[in-house]
Parts: C-alpha cells; structure tokens; sequence
C-alpha cells in the first residue's frame, strides 16, 4: 500500500509534465490555442476579402472616361434622367435628355469614331464608338461626318435639330440632346462617365 501511494504522486507529475510539453508545442506551431496568440507574439488581424451577395455585382472602379465632357457647351441642365426598364422589351429612358436651343453645337464627350452617321425613323443620329467598346449616339444631330471619321474630345459632331419632345423651353434651352451610352446591349447612364455617381459612404475616423 505504501510502495503504491509513493508511486501515483510521481506517475501524476510526470503526466502532467507531458501535457504542458503537448500545449506548448501546439501553441508554438498555431499561434495559440483557440485563435490567442502565444506569449510574447504579436497579435495580427487578418480582414477577408469580401465576396458580394449572389445577384449582385462586384463595384468597379471609376473609368479614367470620368474626364469626358459634356456634349454640349457649358454645363447643360438634365430635362429627364436615366431611366432604363426592368426588361429590354419594356417602356424606359435609356439615356439622358440635355437642354439646348436648337442649332447648339454638339460635342464629342471624348476621342472616338463614327460608327452611324444618318437618319433613323425621322430623326438624324449620329454615333460614335470608343476604343474601350462603348457607343455614345446623340439625336437629333444634324452632322456632315461620315463612318470612320476620327473625334478628339471636344470635336465638333454636328448641331442640335428639330424638332423634340423638349421643343417650347425658354430661349437657348428650348429643345434637347438626347444621349445614349451603350456598352454592348446594356445601357448605361451617360452621366456616370462625367460625374461621381457613387453614393456616399461614410468611413470611420482612424484612432490617434
């Protein structure tokens, strides 16, 4: 009895011996048990990428297109917003309505070439295609370029005609450009590409 009680006391320690030796192998290889770093590491906050919702699309970054112009002198006022349709087939505004008074001359928002120049139903139209793959059309212009012809920004593409669904404004603003921004079939807001669009975030003040 008493060669048994001297001999659980010392096969106890050196149980316990083993396991404190387990433990700290293992917080020296993972940085310490349960995501606590190990004495005398630093401690290190990794941030994962975040992944966006199914349905959802990734925000890119602003083009460097954000220093196109507008296509018309000045700074002209918005008559009607981008409003696309939910579905293609379906009523909506797919570009912006600018004012102008007829015989405005028209510009080009950036360097491009004529793809379309010509009338479709009864309106004249002329398009223009970037080289990053985006169709710019404006109507109704009056324009003498022909397919192919080469823009720089700020060129002239032709003049405002008429008549439009915007006709009977006050002097210099009473009619439209209508503008059109397509990258592929998707419309896009034309507006986008000459101002910052995004919406606010706000973003927390850093700590001293």
């Amino acid at each position: 009895m008493n060669a048994l009680l001297r001999f659980r006391p010392r096969r106890a320690a050196r149980t316990a011996a083993r396991l404190a030796a387990l433990l700290a192998l293992l917080a020296a290889s993972t940085g310490g048990a349960a995501g606590t770093p190990a004495p005398g590491t630093a401690a290190a906050v990794v941030v994962a990428p975040r992944t966006p919702s199914p349905g959802t699309t990734a925000a890119r970054p602003l083009p460097a297109a954000l220093a196109w112009g507008w296509p018309l002198p000045g700074k002209p006022r918005v008559a009607h917003a981008f409003d696309p349709p939910d579905k293609p087939w379906l009523a909506g505004h797919r570009g912006v309505d600018l004012l102008a008074g007829q015989g405005s001359p028209v510009l080009a928002p950036t360097a491009a070439v004529v793809s379309f120049s010509g009338v479709v139903v009864d309106r004249p139209v002329v398009t223009v295609a970037t080289a990053e793959g985006l169709r710019l059309s404006f109507e109704p212009v009056d324009s003498p370029l022909q397919i192919g012809d080469s823009v720089a920004r700020g060129a002239q593409l032709g003049t405002l005609a008429g008549p439009t669904h915007c006709d009977g404004g006050p002097p210099g603003e009473d009619s439209c450009l209508h503008w059109g921004v397509r990258r592929g079939e998707t419309y896009l807001n034309p507006l986008q590409f000459i101002l910052d669009l995004r919406p606010s975030v706000l973003l927390p003040v850093a700590s001293p």
